[in-house]
């Protein structure tokens, strides 16, 4: 997914491609054990970690977030950041939806817009499904199916819908021989032959092969429905019509918006949706400090990008205002890659003497700890992925500690006894990332490696490590990044980052341009499968692949504080999510 935290996978800001989905029956927001009375007042440090902080079904008053970061797009087919996504659920909805539910339950996934999670075919090649009666626009007029699947065809309009995830695509045209309804030439411009709308309340996706994640793909916002007679194209994000509980008023790019609710949505078609306030704004400043400061100060509810409060407002929450603060995981994967095309990384030994090499509680030191950074990483699974195995740390990462003698064997074994010259390439943007890459610039040293540290444009990651090319040219032996899903699942986080048919000249996220047939096939063979548990293996047995083969070296399984404000009620956080709270059940106290 994503190399920012405010991001799911956009090529430099977060962008990806991939899914794995748990079918359930329809749940009413939230579900799991409460805490904290539903009084709106803080619960307790982690009270809305595995559980639903304040319960409350009061409707009314102002829900604020604030936020240091705008959405890339509030267009549902272009928006690719994380927390856009989170938000998106106010004033778009979809056929299916993750659970309104806390931690892993979110991971589930449960009609919204459908009156369930589809007919699937006995090949597993098409997915049926109905529409609920109720279903309105702002404006009253129904939502159809035609509306639904047009929507979806705009992601196929990448000459003016670009930047968002392509996973719907990719598995139902993966020819790409559809050009997207503005080039359309049928007469009511919905000419994908891969989804048929036989009638107003039906719709049906004819996949050319299985994939086991196809309902997870439905689940962002990228399927929700779009009306034609809306569509303003580029300009669609400045104002989405809506089809959920809340509708836009304004919006001031960088600055803020601002939703009211729209009286025209029927609670009787939504099971997802509290919708409890009266109004949602965002407003967006530039400083992280003061976004944490007025967090502190009671003028704010809650962190709209979630990227962790930063080391002054952490050290403020943690000892004075504690109640108010959940340290969630994230999903994201930090990380080194090393590049097979930049010597002497093409020998795994080399690679696997910086693993070893490496101080592994120093580097969780540099992301913030043990809270704000997270726990040591042992895989490139994280732990809300299916295929995750908590005991796997095939190099002994877990117990902290750099291991002199066998990163000195490695070296004897790729040829370079007294060490090598390197580059470690970095984000010059990212506080945390440089104090990782001086971090691991210094353990290496005591095993003989020289690495230089490159801190490029974090703006420019597209062209600078996304393109293998110049990786090359500038000797980027070392890449630090992250990652996280679009989905949990094995074609969510890691077939991104480790499928060789996933290398691209430009805005790769493949850094070390991995492309081995046999975790290829395990890739292949994961997606086929539509029990999650039984894809969850494959997964599995492709991370232990790219582990051995010493393709990247984890540095933590992410964690942040995020701050929750004494009047939020419905606080909880979800997988689904990132470890954000669930944007859409939030309510406050007025």
């Amino acid at each position: 997914m994503t190399t920012q935290r405010t991001s799911r996978r956009k090529t430099a800001a977060g962008a990806a491609l991939v899914v794995a989905a748990l079918v359930s029956t329809a749940a009413c927001g939230g579900g799991g054990k409460s805490d904290g009375g539903g009084d709106g007042k803080a619960a307790g440090f982690n009270a809305g970690i595995g559980k639903v902080a304040a319960a409350s079904d009061k409707t009314g008053g102002e829900l604020k977030f604030i936020g240091t970061q705008d959405a890339d797009s509030w267009d549902p087919q272009r928006g690719y950041y994380g927390f856009m996504w989170d938000f998106a659920r106010y004033y778009s909805r979809t056929l299916v939806t993750p659970k309104p539910a806390p931690g892993t339950q979110s991971s589930e996934v449960v009609p919204d817009m459908a009156t369930d999670t589809g007919k699937i075919s006995d090949d597993k090649k098409t997915y049926t499904f109905t529409l609920r009666e109720g279903l309105t626009w702002e404006d009253g007029q129904p939502i159809t199916a035609q509306h639904i699947k047009y929507g979806i065809e705009r992601t196929w309009a990448t000459d003016k819908i670009s930047g968002g995830p392509t996973w719907l695509m990719q598995a139902l045209d993966p020819e790409k021989e559809y050009k997207g309804p503005y080039k359309d030439e049928s007469k009511d411009k919905l000419g994908l032959k891969a989804i048929e709308t036989p009638d107003e309340k039906t719709i049906v996706f004819k996949l050319p092969k299985p994939n086991g994640d196809f309902l997870r793909m439905l689940a962002l916002p990228a399927a929700s429905p779009v009306r034609p007679d809306k569509d303003t194209a580029e300009r669609y994000g400045l104002k989405p019509f809506s089809s959920g509980p809340y509708k836009f008023v304004s919006y001031r790019p960088n600055k803020g918006l601002e939703l009211v609710r729209n009286d025209k949505w029927n609670k009787a078609s939504d099971p997802v949706r509290k919708a409890l306030p009266d109004k949602v704004s965002v407003t967006l400043i530039t400083s992280a400090d003061d976004m944490d400061n007025r967090l502190i100060s009671g003028n704010y509810d809650v962190d709209l990008n979630a990227t962790g409060m930063g080391s002054a407002g952490r050290q403020k929450a943690l000892k004075s205002h504690k109640d108010n603060v959940d340290n969630p995981q994230t999903g994201f994967i930090r990380y080194a890659a090393f590049p097979k095309t930049v010597a002497p990384f093409d020998n795994e030994h080399c690679r696997k003497a910086v693993i070893y090499g490496a101080d592994h509680t120093s580097l969780q030191t540099a992301r913030g700890g043990a809270q704000a950074g997270g726990d040591i990483g042992t895989s490139m699974l994280p732990p809300a992925v299916k295929g995750y195995d908590a005991g796997y740390d095939p190099y002994a990462l877990k117990q902290g500690a750099p291991n002199p003698a066998k990163a000195k064997e490695e070296l004897k074994a790729c040829g370079k006894p007294e060490g090598f010259k390197t580059t470690i390439a970095v984000r010059n943007n990212k506080p945390a990332e440089v104090a990782t890459a001086e971090s691991l610039q210094a353990s290496l040293k005591a095993i003989g490696v020289e690495a230089q540290i490159d801190k490029f444009d974090g703006a420019q990651s597209t062209g600078i490590i996304g393109s293998p090319k110049n990786v090359k040219s500038k000797n980027y032996g070392i890449i630090i990044m992250g990652w996280g899903a679009d989905f949990p699942s094995g074609q969510g986080f890691l077939q991104p980052i480790a499928d060789g048919r996933f290398i691209q000249q430009s805005g790769n996220q493949n850094y070390p341009e991995l492309d081995d047939p046999e975790v290829n096939k395990l890739f292949d063979q994961g997606i086929a499968e539509t029990d999650p548990e039984k894809a969850g293996k494959f997964y599995q047995d492709a991370n232990k692949k790219v582990m051995e083969g010493g393709w990247y070296l984890p540095f933590t399984y992410e964690k942040n504080i995020i701050w929750r404000s004494s009047r939020l009620t419905n606080v909880y956080t979800a997988d689904a999510w990132n470890g954000r709270y669930d944007y859409s059940s939030l309510g406050v106290v007025k």
